[in-house]
């Protein structure tokens, strides 16, 4: 469900980066969120996903930080076409990537735009007076929100410099980490990869280690498979088309947002096959269980998967 907002103030935050907060339009309303979520914007018959930087509490209102890639996209729409006072469409905040409650400390772990989520849980974090630090990589050529993570951290952030000063910094905090700790990580691809490889590397159950990813890489079209509804209806997957796709087609629509495995929006729960899990955001013990898979990406080992919808 998407809401009307108005763009209230828009600012320059480094090169290439602009910061965007918006307030309710008629009938819309401000939403409480975990820290980590995140909100799609409809822009020129697009939609994309953009992490909230506030602490939650929404006092005030959204907002969001974008780099602009490239022409023709939804970030170069907001960088050359938004102008204060003009009005988009907002979903309602969604999380993938909420802290864990029982963490007995938490390591926030960030590169380049990928800030942006870790923003939001370090200000939620004071606000909640957990405990936690900060792992920020930047380039030279610009660190967004850097001075507000130096002014809210305070003795408990840990910056770097380009790759490979990041791999040093990061591979030092996490073993100096106690008990009880979680991780989470944020930024570009090779990043992720990193972090991950590291974490197991030093024994972190990957359970604590959680990553926000910007998108899936592409992936294969697959083979063909059936999609068999609770009500027995069959629905033919072809190869190259999504079962998302295939459902909506077939009258059967399944809520979702970003289509590429990564915000959780469209999770169906599998009642028998077993699925091909192409998706960004379950874990290995997740994978193993085959009770729920992504539509939007995942395809099936099996030639019929029944799905509780």
């Amino acid at each position: 469900m998407a809401d009307v907002f108005v763009a209230a103030s828009i600012r320059d935050i480094s090169p290439g980066v602009k910061e965007f907060a918006f307030r309710p339009g008629l009938g819309a309303a401000l939403r409480p969120y975990a820290p980590g979520s995140h909100i799609v914007i409809e822009t020129a018959g697009k939609a994309n996903a953009y992490s909230l930087t506030g602490d939650g509490t929404t006092a005030d209102g959204y907002r969001i930080s974008v780099r602009r890639q490239g022409d023709g996209g939804g970030s170069a729409w907001l960088h050359d076409r938004l102008r204060p006072g003009d009005t988009v469409r907002l979903s309602r905040p969604r999380s993938a990537f909420a802290p864990v409650a029982t963490a007995k400390h938490h390591l926030y772990v960030a590169a380049g735009i990928g800030v942006t989520p870790i923003l939001s849980h370090v200000r939620a974090a004071l606000r909640w007076n957990r405990s936690f630090e900060v792992v920020y990589g930047y380039s030279a050529a610009g660190a967004p929100h850097l001075e507000d993570l130096q002014r809210l951290a305070r003795g408990r952030l840990f910056e770097a410099e380009g790759g490979a000063q990041l791999a040093e910094v990061l591979t030092d905090r996490l073993r100096q980490q106690p008990v009880g700790t979680h991780a989470y990580a944020c930024g570009p691809a090779g990043m992720m990869a990193v972090f991950r490889k590291l974490g197991g590397s030093l024994g972190w159950p990957e359970e604590r280690l959680h990553v926000e990813h910007f998108a899936a890489p592409e992936l294969e079209p697959g083979e063909p498979f059936t999609v068999r509804l609770a009500s027995g209806r069959a629905v033919a997957v072809p190869g190259g088309t999504s079962a998302l796709d295939a459902l909506a087609e077939a009258g059967v629509p399944v809520p979702a947002l970003c289509r590429q495995g990564v915000c959780g929006q469209c999770r169906v729960a599998v009642a028998a096959g077993t699925p091909e899990h192409r998706d960004l955001i379950l874990t290995s013990r997740e994978r193993e269980a085959n009770d729920c898979f992504y539509p939007c990406v995942s395809r099936a080992q099996t030639d019929e998967l029944e799905l509780e919808l």
